[in-house]
């Protein structure tokens, strides 16, 4: 078990440890009557996103801002709220032919707590302090903390680590500032209220967090060049079946070409639907096509409109 470096805080005054009046009885309810309260409750994550527009914005353009100067962003968590920024930063190198070093994810209790509980490692404050070190974290870098309640010492013990080098914070909480205030850069608070089973924010909190992620990240990718229209154009065509079809598809719809015309087109890009695009409409061949990408920040939309 890790050490426990944190003291004990009581927590039952945060909003998302009180209990919810719609699910008292849950357990003598039907299954039926159950599911309605649930998804009830689940229909009102959405409101409490959108309350929090402001803040994602920002957290956004701070993230943009830091990674067009080489920095990184690093997720850091525990339990669910940990979990899920381990799934948020796997999924962006096959979506969006990402590095993975430019988004990672630091969970307490290392790689085995995504499958299983670890005991105390919310609490062990120099091991969070110890992972950001051995990522070498610089003044650059950008530290999500992710956290329902915000209070996890883990989550709080790596902004502190950031704030002391210069790093950017963001933290992501489901309690009112109020409850537990905070010196992050951007401080985004989605107050989705108790749950149906108290003090369980792998529910309503979890779904918010998975929201949030979602998009932080895609509006991220979105301003690094990483979409065009609403298209995934730098997605890695080469990871699977499902993802070539995809890439044949758009070039298919951007270059007005059949469905072999756009295979071909395709494999001559070397699987990159940006460069395919280019190669077509200005005649420029794969390393022409590269290097006019790179002129323009990567932006498809950007290349195509540029002077010769």
């Amino acid at each position: 078990m890790p050490s426990m470096d944190a003291p004990f805080e009581p927590r039952g005054h945060l909003v998302t440890e009180q209990r919810l009046a719609a699910s008292r009885g849950l357990d003598a309810m039907t299954t039926a009557e159950a599911f309605d309260v649930m998804n009830a409750q689940d229909a009102t994550v959405a409101g409490a996103v959108a309350e929090a527009r402001d803040a994602i914005v920002r957290a956004v353009d701070l993230i943009v801002e830091r990674l067009a100067r080489g920095g990184r962003l690093f997720y850091v968590g525990a339990g669910t709220s940990g979990r899920l920024g381990v799934l948020d930063a796997a999924e962006l190198p096959p979506t969006f032919h990402s590095r993975p070093q430019r988004v990672q994810a630091i969970l307490a209790g290392g790689s085995r707590a995504v499958f299983e509980a670890v005991e105390g490692a919310e609490d062990a404050e120099m091991a969070a302090r110890a992972r950001l070190q051995e990522r070498r974290l610089t003044a650059d870098d950008v530290v999500f903390g992710i956290t329902a309640g915000g209070t996890t010492p883990y989550v709080r013990a790596a902004l502190r680590c950031a704030a002391e080098l210069g790093a950017a914070t963001v933290l992501l909480a489901c309690v009112p500032f109020e409850q537990v205030p905070d010196d992050a850069d951007v401080s985004i608070r989605v107050v989705t209220g108790p749950e149906v089973v108290t003090g369980s924010t792998r529910l309503k909190a979890g779904t918010a967090t998975k929201l949030v992620l979602n998009a932080v990240s895609t509006l991220v990718m979105v301003r690094r060049g990483k979409v065009h229209d609403n298209l995934m154009v730098d997605v890695q065509t080469r990871g699977n079946a499902k993802l070539r079809d995809r890439g044949v598809r758009m070039l298919r719809e951007l270059c007005d070409l059949d469905a072999d015309g756009a295979a071909r087109l395709l494999d001559r890009a070397e699987g990159h639907v940006k460069r395919a695009v280019l190669m077509h409409h200005r005649g420029l061949d794969s390393r022409a096509a590269l290097e006019l990408l790179r002129r323009h920040g990567q932006s498809l939309r950007a290349a195509l409109a540029a002077d010769g």
